[in-house]
């Protein structure tokens, strides 16, 4: 069995290998003992330019302060970590940590790693992060889940109920439009106490000399009638009246015929 590779970051000048070691049983708890860590010391960001992109398992940042350097540290640290390996900073700054342990947890998820949580051993303190399993660019198929429409079980034997049986005699007869308040025969006439409008027409309409029909149904037997008086001849029965279309009734406006003073 391959033996996992495992960098040691560390921003002090000289680092106790029992340190480091110790560091890395907390994410290495078994054969910790026979690991040979690859060890940077007065480690920066751009001390992992020179390591090789997805070529660590383990990276463990071994800090006098709780605090990272700066957030590109982590982003190297994932670039060289490879999918599914673990981050570990570690630190024996016991002040406060437990007030800058969301924060860092924070910079932890921002920079893609997963599985954030805190570790503590003795009077040392850190965190822990994994990297994802899968690369950046990488794509899997989902599985679509067929959705069946509900069956609905129709039983023979169940009674339906016919709809024209909720309908009564009533409801079968056709409605009857309800006359106006003047008299309805074969000719309309308004009645002594008109209140539709009926008399004010026809009163208008002997004005003019014409019968209702003619404003009800105009007709032309030259075709300009309904042009206007510029078009209408000197015995034109519609003369004087606003132009109109042929076959609909002549709208007359209620101060027709009315005098301007």
């Amino acid at each position: 069995m391959a033996q996992d590779r495992i960098l040691a970051l560390t921003d002090q000048v000289v680092a106790s290998l029992n340190a480091i070691l110790d560091a890395i049983k907390v994410v290495r708890k078994e054969g910790s003992e026979k690991l040979n860590p690859i060890i940077i010391t007065q480690a920066l960001p751009d001390s992992l330019l020179s390591v090789e992109s997805l070529s660590m398992d383990v990276v463990v940042y071994i800090s006098n302060s709780f605090e990272l350097p700066s957030d590109q540290l982590l982003i190297n640290i994932s670039r060289v970590l490879k999918p599914g390996g673990t981050v570990l900073h570690w630190t024996s700054q016991s002040a406060n940590w437990k007030v800058k342990d969301s924060s860092l947890k924070g910079k932890f998820l921002l920079a893609g790693f997963l599985d954030v949580q805190s570790a503590e051993n003795g009077q040392s303190f850190g965190i822990i992060g994994r990297k994802p399993s899968w690369k950046i660019g990488s794509s899997f198929s989902i599985k679509k889940t067929s959705q069946s429409l509900p069956k609905v079980q129709i039983d023979d034997d169940m009674d339906l109920i016919d709809e024209d049986s909720l309908l009564t005699e009533e409801d079968l007869k056709k409605p009857q439009p309800l006359p106006g308040d003047c008299e309805v025969g074969s000719t309309r006439k308004a009645c002594k106490n008109c209140t539709c409008g009926r008399a004010e027409a026809e009163e208008k309409v002997q004005k003019l000399g014409l019968t209702m029909d003619q404003l009800d149904n105009p007709q032309s037997a030259c075709g300009n009638c309904g042009l206007g008086d510029a078009f209408r001849c000197s015995t034109c029965p519609y003369k004087g009246l606003p132009a109109f279309k042929l076959g609909e009734k002549v709208t007359l406006s209620g101060n027709f015929l009315a005098a301007d003073i």
